[in-house]
């Protein structure tokens, strides 16, 4: 068994000479808004959710990208009202998102 029921994680890398990464699309803020988001809906946890961040996930092209295990689904995103989608439809119901599915 898991110690989390969902561990996610959130490509943050940085990638050098103007190449294209997830950072550049705010990442890492978007990373720590779901942290407090599942910390606030009392959500994370031994035996619920984790949020972490990632070095490079090496899918920077459809990024920003997150993916959420043991599920392995990856997705993009492009603001808060798609973290909080992801984490009330995938988390919280279990149901994968599809429209951000990469």
């Amino acid at each position: 068994m898991s110690h989390y029921k969902h561990h996610v994680f959130f490509c943050c890398n940085q990638r050098e000479g103007g190449a294209r990464c997830c950072c550049e699309h705010g990442a890492q803020d978007m990373r720590d808004y779901a942290k407090q988001k599942i910390k606030s809906l009392k959500l994370s946890g031994p035996g619920k959710a984790r949020i972490n961040q990632a070095g490079c996930l090496d899918r920077c092209d459809e990024g920003p990208v997150l993916v959420v295990y043991p599920e392995a689904v990856w997705y993009t995103y492009v603001d808060r009202e798609d973290i909080d989608e992801i984490i009330s439809e995938h988390l919280q119901n279990g149901r994968v998102v599809e429209r951000l599915k990469i």
